[in-house]
């Protein structure tokens, strides 16, 4: 049976659907709409600084929440960065799930910018949506966080799950991690996802690179290789790509461009920044007992961009082991690997059978949001 005919199959018993939104909050049967006699009484809520919404939960239930849907009236940097979501799995304590809004759904740098991908989406720049399945066996909750200092004056969403499902042995539950460094740290990789302990698959990655314009001016900075490191790798990995630009299945540079599982959604070449994707949907990444992910800062000058990089007055050094400063007035090369520090960010998601994980907590949003509006 293919996905389409499971379209007219006859749902297992017990299988109920329900939705969250303003005009239910509970998702309760029969509970949808009351406000103002059913007439759109209440699309939408305020959040106010500080502020926490539960967006959606359920108790002493299985379950699958199918998709995620939110916008809210300013889409500005400030609040894609400072507002943080959050998925608890069975009663846990510490989310699966938490990063800042934007992040979560596939933008990057607080980039408010229209695209489509298989797993996230955002329709004409206005709102934000996740179809990730998210099984839950016991009970699941889902909370919206104002960590701004600014109120929120309209927030709209909808959390589609459903109820009663019978889930196999084998089914794992979602996580998601956010992480930046800036600037990194010369000739370390930048950590995508820490070591993670335990069975699972690695969906993939959103990423956001504002470059140094101050030490490498408009010089091309994607020529780092992502590493994954699997089931006990440890100096080197199984697994190693060839490039930045490779990595989201494009070559020789990177611009504007989507795919449902590779893509660059925002380039900006004139501020050197840049958010992009890959998402292993056709190409599963398993792991067995533990995972890493990492990505190298190493840039490449020109014969254009030689000279400035050569007048920078800085050192600059060769891309490889050691710390080998280039000499200029010996090395004549037209092209070179070079080591750089930048501003990067990253929202990594994998399935693990764990419903915790011990990953580093969500930084403040100041951290999260300082840089994004210069």
């Amino acid at each position: 049976m293919n996905s389409l005919d499971s379209l007219f199959v006859m749902a297992p018993a017990g299988v109920q659907t329900r939705w969250a939104s303003p005009e239910n909050p509970s998702a309760s049967p029969g509970r949808g709409g009351e406000t103002n006699g059913g007439r759109k009484g209440r699309p939408c809520v305020k959040l106010a600084a500080g502020e926490c919404l539960v967006l959606a939960s359920a108790e002493n239930t299985s379950g699958i929440v199918r998709r995620l849907w939110l916008t809210i009236d300013h889409r500005i940097p400030r609040n894609l960065r400072g507002l943080k979501i959050e998925c608890f799995w069975d009663g846990a304590k510490r989310p699966a799930i938490s990063a800042p809004l934007g992040d979560f759904f596939g933008t990057g740098l607080g980039r408010n910018v229209a695209f489509p991908s298989a797993f996230f989406s955002n329709p004409e720049a206005r709102s934000f949506n996740c179809c990730l399945p998210m099984p839950f066996k016991r009970g699941m909750r889902i909370t919206l966080t104002n960590e701004t200092a600014f109120d929120l004056n309209a927030l709209y969403y909808e959390v589609n799950f459903t109820v009663g499902d019978t889930l196999p042995a084998t089914a794992l539950y979602l996580h998601s991690h956010w992480r930046r460094e800036n600037p990194t740290q010369l000739q370390q990789d930048y950590e995508i996802l820490p070591r993670v302990a335990g069975r699972g698959r690695y969906l993939g990655c959103n990423i956001g690179v504002i470059a140094n314009r101050r030490s490498y001016f408009k010089i091309w900075w994607g020529e780092g290789e992502v590493k994954i490191h699997l089931d006990g790798d440890s100096t080197q990995p199984t697994l190693c790509g060839t490039g930045t630009e490779d990595f989201i299945g494009t070559a020789w540079g990177q611009g504007r461009y989507d795919h449902p599982f590779q893509g660059c959604n925002f380039a900006d070449m004139e501020t050197m920044r840049y958010c992009f994707y890959r998402y292993h949907g056709p190409d599963p990444v398993w792991f067995h007992h533990n995972i890493r992910v990492t990505i190298q800062q190493i840039g490449c000058w020109a014969p254009e961009s030689r000279w400035e990089l050569s007048r920078a007055g800085r050192p600059v050094y060769h891309a490889g082991p050691g710390r080998r400063e280039v000499d200029w007035a010996v090395n004549q090369e037209p092209y070179g690997l070079f080591e750089r520090q930048d501003d990067w960010s990253s929202c990594s998601y994998f399935y693990l059978d764990e419903k915790e994980n011990d990953l580093p907590a969500l930084p403040p949003a100041g951290e999260r949001i300082v840089g994004l509006e210069d």
